[in-house]
């Protein structure tokens, strides 16, 4: 069975991790945190009897910095890694400079604590996601972000990334992450569906730790989504946000909050209720002026 590489983000254990996949290629690497993970994430490796240049494969569930951070350090230090991320994420590993620009605005004088450097990927380490990789199946799972691809092994392994929330072992509690730009409820409701199809028999969650009984935990998600939505879309401040979401986890909140921030939660949930809105707004008015 996987267990994660924790990487000790910021010195607390069990908010991000990593994970070591044996493939017909050698061992790959799904997801890799930032690049101020990289000396823990070596040391984690080194516990499992490699060094960085033994991996072969880096397997990306998406962009976001707490996923995908390293990629460019790791490839200027091992220039063999292949990096696989969906064709959407992969302009932006090679050139990162609006994601940057983007996180930056959103982090401020932060981002360089929780993250350190973004450096690029040559665009020859880059590779496209499609229908299957090394072994596994490769799918689009949308809703946290619209690029986000999941993996599934032949064992029923589910290499998850965001799309089956965050839930750090071994509490039970399952926290739908929404950060802004590309939440999207519809979407992933959809993937939800998409992940119960395929029946996986557990689930490989970067925060944090292998989830058996994924029945329950993905219903879990569903439900808080659902009512987390509902709650800024019913007009909750993001004061009011933060404190209900407190009080479901009460003395769990610590790691949860520093893997997956309320404020951003709200954020992303505000946004969404904001763009759709906006779509209603032009729809009435096209119908007016038709």
């Amino acid at each position: 069975m996987p267990e994660p590489l924790d990487l000790l983000h910021l010195g607390r254990e069990r908010v991000i991790g990593a994970y070591v996949l044996e493939t017909p290629e050698g061992p790959a690497l799904f997801d890799c945190g930032p690049a101020t993970c990289v000396t823990a994430l070596k040391e984690r490796l080194r516990e499992h009897g490699l060094e960085l240049r033994d991996v072969r494969h880096l397997l990306l569930s998406h962009i976001h910095l707490d996923h995908a951070g390293a990629a460019g350090v790791l490839v200027r230090e091992h220039p063999e890694l292949q990096v696989h991320v969906s064709p959407v994420g992969a302009p932006h590993l090679v050139d990162p400079r609006r994601l940057e620009e983007s996180a930056r605005r959103l982090y401020g004088d932060e981002f360089d604590t929780l993250w350190g450097e973004l450096a690029p990927v040559p665009r020859e380490n880059v590779r496209e996601t499609g229908e299957s990789l090394l072994g596994l199946d490769c799918f689009p799972s949308p809703g946290h972000a619209s690029h986000h691809v999941c993996y599934l092994d032949q064992d029923g392994v589910l290499y998850a990334g965001d799309a089956a929330g965050v839930r750090i072992q071994p509490s039970p509690f399952v926290l739908p992450p929404t950060p802004p730009p590309e939440f999207d409820l519809q979407a992933w409701e959809s993937t939800l569906d998409e992940l119960e199809r395929r029946s996986p028999q557990r689930l490989a969650l970067i925060h944090f730790g292998v989830a058996d009984h994924p029945h329950e935990h993905l219903a879990e998600l569903r439900q808080r989504l659902r009512a987390w939505t509902s709650l800024v879309g019913d007009g909750a401040s993001e004061e009011e946000f933060e404190a209900a979401a407190i009080a479901e986890l009460d003395d769990e909140a610590p790691p949860y909050v520093q893997a997956m921030p309320l404020w951003q939660s709200y954020a992303g949930l505000r946004r969404y209720w904001d763009k759709r809105q906006t779509r209603s707004a032009l729809d009435t008015q096209l119908e007016r002026e038709t």
